[in-house]
């Protein structure tokens, strides 16, 4: 029975004395360059190799580093939005601080916030009519909902826009797990807001938004 790769692969990790015992032979021994062209000593093919693991090691290092920065500048952001809605003083305050926040700073290009529950203020858009599927939709959202769809109803708050829009999130408004209102973010862009993203500040956002609304709405 002829032996297999496998089998030698085993044992020369078995018995890593080998090397030693004949290093002059595995000098000898050459075998094709990883790139093609002239054939290469077995140890400079294993230094090619390392170089290779190497600046996988550094290209996932510099990623993660990178992840690490985009991470800071979202925890500031999110730090500055705090800040300007604990100085809000009523609920127009809120709201526009709200969306100066997200559009300026987070650059999110269309907000648009509809709350229900409370005592209507009709001179604020934000508390148009909004239906039951809609109020059962806010209810469904454990967490923001991020992706290429909305329906006709909460894409028709985002005005004239809304037909260029191909990416959205919804984040629920809640106070003690009830809904009081919905936060739609909108962008042309259809890698803004994707279902794979990860959305714990989106999360975090919306928990800072209910609570500086619910603030002015009690």
């Amino acid at each position: 029975m002829p032996i297999q790769s496998p089998d030698v692969a085993t044992w020369l990790k078995a018995n890593p004395n080998f090397f030693e015992e004949y290093a002059d032979l595995v000098a000898e021994i050459f075998i094709p360059h990883p790139h093609g062209g002239r054939a290469i000593p077995i140890a400079e093919r294993q230094i090619l190799t390392l170089r290779e693991k190497n600046k996988l090691i550094e290209n996932k290092l510099a990623e993660l580093l990178q992840f690490g920065e985009e991470n800071d500048q979202i925890g500031d952001k999110v730090h500055q939005l705090s800040m300007a809605l604990l100085q809000a003083r009523d609920l127009s305050g809120v709201l526009a601080t709200l969306n100066y926040h997200l559009q300026e700073h987070f650059r999110v290009p269309h907000v648009a916030v509809r709350l229900w529950g409370s005592e209507v203020d009709e001179t604020l858009s934000e508390f148009a009519q909004v239906s039951h599927e809609v109020q059962q939709l806010a209810h469904s959202l454990g967490m923001p909902y991020c992706g290429p769809y909305v329906t006709d109803e909460v894409s028709a708050w985002l005005g004239e826009s809304s037909a260029r829009l191909k990416s959205f999130a919804q984040v629920a408004l809640k106070t003690d797990d009830a809904p009081f209102g919905l936060l739609v973010l909108a962008c042309e862009d259809a890698q803004r807001f994707y279902p794979e993203m990860g959305t714990l500040y989106l999360a975090r956002i919306g928990e800072l938004a209910s609570a500086a609304l619910a603030r002015c709405l009690d």
